[in-house]
């Protein structure tokens, strides 16, 4: 045993009757095999009851193996605590990641919708200054409906093609000499009266470009576009 490592002594009483117990009951199996008279068991036991030192000091081993196991305790829960803390730095790190995530998404679709926006205001604009002026198509003698419908082509803005067609449709069915025989309207919008397209043109009568120039002016001014003037014709039955 290491002296420097001895702890204080402790009382085993309990212990040591135990042991002597063991030990006189071996004594009298002993003696009775060699004839002689053995010392009864209660005798020993309490002989040996009185003396707390008949155990040696513990040896320091025993200690070292406590101590080590109370730091092993000990490091087990500092790793769990240090475990802890980094799983709810790392969840929160997540968190904070997915919401600043989700504000980039959010900013960046917002760009995309603005440019698209503009994308599209800077084509219809384009599409409005590449129109052609009505004056600039030669006159005819006669027109087919395919040559009608491709002057409006040039002349009415490409966004609002379609309602201004489907106006004409309904209106003269692309017949710029269209004459209501109940009305004085006349030609490809039916105009009424029919002499109020001179104001585009002194040709209203047989120059579809004039008619079609006056028809989007028409629309233009009292609904803001020919599409809105088709919704209200739509609604109505008429323009």
């Amino acid at each position: 045993m290491l002296e420097g490592n001895r702890v204080s002594r402790i009382s085993v009483r309990g212990f040591a009757v135990a042991s002597a117990t063991a030990v006189t009951t071996v004594g009298c199996v002993v003696g009775v095999a060699s004839g002689t008279t053995a010392q009864t068991p209660s005798d020993d036991a309490e002989a040996l009851s009185d003396d707390s030192t008949l155990l040696a000091d513990i040896p320091a081993g025993q200690q070292a193996q406590v101590q080590t196991a109370s730091l092993t305790q000990q490091a087990d829960a500092q790793a769990i605590a240090a475990d802890t803390t980094a799983k709810k730095d790392a969840e929160e790190a997540a968190r904070k990641k997915a919401a600043d995530d989700a504000v980039a998404k959010q900013k960046a679709a917002e760009k995309a919708e603005q440019e698209a926006k503009e994308r599209k205001e800077a084509e219809e604009a384009a599409s409005r200054s590449a129109t052609r002026d009505p004056s600039s198509f030669a006159p005819q003698k006669s027109y087919t409906v395919a040559e009608v419908q491709d002057m409006a082509r040039q002349i009415v803005p490409a966004d609002q093609f379609q309602c201004f067609s489907n106006i004409v449709d309904h209106e003269s069915s692309w017949n710029y000499q269209a004459d209501n025989p109940t009305s004085d309207a006349y030609g490809l919008v039916q105009a009424l009266p029919g002499s109020k397209m001179s104001s585009a043109g002194a040709d209203w009568q047989t120059n579809p470009a004039t008619q079609i120039k006056w028809g989007l002016s028409y629309m233009d001014g009292r609904y803001g576009s020919p599409c809105e003037a088709w919704s209200f014709w739509q609604a109505n039955n008429w323009y």
